[in-house]
Order: C-alpha cells, then sequence, then structure tokens
C-alpha cells in the first residue's frame, strides 16, 4: 500500500494528518506537485515534484496508482481514474470516493464546472473547517485499519 497525495492543491492541515499517519502505520507517503513541497524528515514520505501544466500532477499519481493503494485529491477526475484502478480515494474534505459513488460525483462536478463557465454559479468551496478535518482523519485512519498487514 502507498498514500499518494495530489499535493498542488492540498491544505497544510491534511498533510499534517498524512504525515502523522504514515509514521504512525509506516505506510510510504508520496506527495505530488509541480512545485517544491516541504515533507518532514522521514524515509517514508517523499515529495515528488512534475512539470508545470495541466494536469501533470494528476497524470504521474494515475500512472503510479495500484489497486490498494490510498489517492488524496479533490480532483473529481483524478479520483473517478484511481476508483477504477482499485485505490481507495478520499477527497481533502474527508469525502470516500468509491465506485457506488465516482459516477454522481463526475457527473456533478461537469454540471458545476459548465454552471461556472455560464456564470450562474460564482465561487468554490468555502475554507477548510474542524468538521471537515476530522472527517477526514477518520476516513483516513478506518482505510489504515483495514489494510492487509
Amino acid at each position: 500500500m502507498h498514500i499518494w497525495v495530489d499535493a498542488d492543491a492540498c491544505p497544510n492541515p491534511i498533510k499534517e494528518i498524512l504525515f502523522r499517519a504514515a509514521q504512525r502505520c509506516q505506510v510510504p507517503l508520496t506527495l505530488v506537485a509541480n512545485r517544491l513541497v516541504k515533507v518532514p524528515p522521514s524515509p517514508l514520505i517523499k515529495a515528488r515534484q512534475v512539470a508545470s501544466g495541466f494536469d501533470v500532477a494528476d497524470n504521474y499519481i494515475a500512472q503510479q496508482v495500484l489497486p490498494g493503494d490510498i489517492v488524496i485529491t479533490g480532483d473529481i477526475p483524478l479520483a473517478a481514474e484511481a476508483v477504477d484502478k482499485g485505490a481507495q480515494v478520499i477527497g481533502p474534505r474527508g469525502e470516500h470516493f468509491t465506485p457506488a459513488n465516482i459516477r454522481q460525483r463526475l457527473a456533478m462536478r461537469n454540471l458545476m464546472e459548465e454552471l461556472r463557465n455560464t456564470g450562474e454559479v460564482k465561487g468554490g468551496p468555502g475554507s477548510l473547517g474542524h468538521t471537515e478535518r476530522q472527517q477526514f482523519a477518520n476516513v483516513l485512519d478506518r482505510l489504515l485499519e483495514a489494510r492487509p498487514k
């Protein structure tokens, strides 16, 4: 098992939760971004800087992910691809994307993008609160506890 993080838009509090979980559970963690990402010194935690460009980090993760891995991303197309490959996927707000819900989330994402492009909807999600951080930590813990040992 490996944890892959779409780190370009991953909030710092979520990264901190991931750093602690990787150490506690001894699971390799790789943060992928098109900029330099600081990580604590640990043989388990790595940062991978990819070239700048649209979806470069997402494509890197999609190529690397294996069944049973965990992917952290708010990017719904990447989430769908990872779920299709057999990975467990968690959004930074604690939403667990599964084969049962990812198609609906992808359709909703496409609708919202269209509404934003036409100006009917403005803005995005609000700031990350304590409830979302706790929900994320709970889902992550549940997936890590369920992993084969």
